[in-house]
């Protein structure tokens, strides 16, 4: 069966534009309502834990559709230029599938509620979401120049970078007992620069599927 795809750049457009909202919205209704200090623990209450977990259970839909036009368009440019195995592009799907998995877990399991099932579903998204991104940018290369253009496969490589590296503080964050910090505490500014290492993350994610618009943009058919 024949499946022509005209132009799909609208689903990571979406997508980028819904996590943005997701992240912002349960932030500002968190700090409106004093639930937390800024940039810490948004999204632990109600009423913005419920927003936060509705908009982030979209996100990740929206995320594995995503992947998959991407997976699509890969395979269909291999079948010409043979940058990249088959076997490499599945995958690295799956390696996102299962980040967009762990993004679900964090959206249904609640913080304050399951705090362990939380976590692991943190750790899960993240990791195997920057596993995802950089595997993502190598691929770029390896598509040079003919399907991308070396300018945005170092976007996409400092993205991964960074957000490699803000990855490994952000476990802290899921390795601590305490969910709650109060300023002054005596871990409060280990917590403050662990929950930064996150929104940095997140948003490395939201810029990285930013990325796909532009390739998004030309049509496709599978069989």
């Amino acid at each position: 069966m024949l499946c022509c795809m005209p132009g799909v750049a609208f689903v990571p457009a979406l997508l980028v534009s819904w996590s943005s909202a997701a992240f912002i919205i349960s932030y500002v209704i968190a700090v409106l309502a004093g639930h937390v200090e800024p940039l810490v623990d948004t999204g632990t209450k109600p009423p913005e834990s419920g927003v936060f977990g509705f908009m982030i259970n979209i996100s990740a839909l929206l995320a594995v559709i995503t992947m998959y036009i991407r997976y699509l368009l890969i395979e269909k440019q291999n079948e010409s230029s043979h940058f990249v195995r088959s076997s490499c592009n599945m995958f690295t799907l799956c390696i996102g599938w299962l980040g967009c998995t762990g993004m679900g877990i964090v959206a249904t399991f609640q913080e304050l509620a399951v705090p362990s099932v939380h976590d692991i579903g943190a750790l899960v998204a993240f990791g195997s979401g920057v596993i995802y991104i950089t595997l993502q940018s190598i691929i770029s290369y390896k598509s040079c120049p003919r399907w991308n253009t070396y300018f945005v496969c170092h976007i996409r490589m400092a993205i991964s970078v960074i957000s490699c590296v803000a990855f490994i503080p952000s476990i802290l964050s899921a390795l601590s007992e305490n969910l709650l910090y109060v300023p002054f505490h005596q871990d409060y500014t280990y917590h403050l620069m662990s929950a930064i290492c996150e929104w940095t993350v997140a948003f490395g994610f939201i810029f990285f599927f930013l990325t796909f618009i532009r390739d998004f943009q030309v049509g496709i058919c599978v069989f």
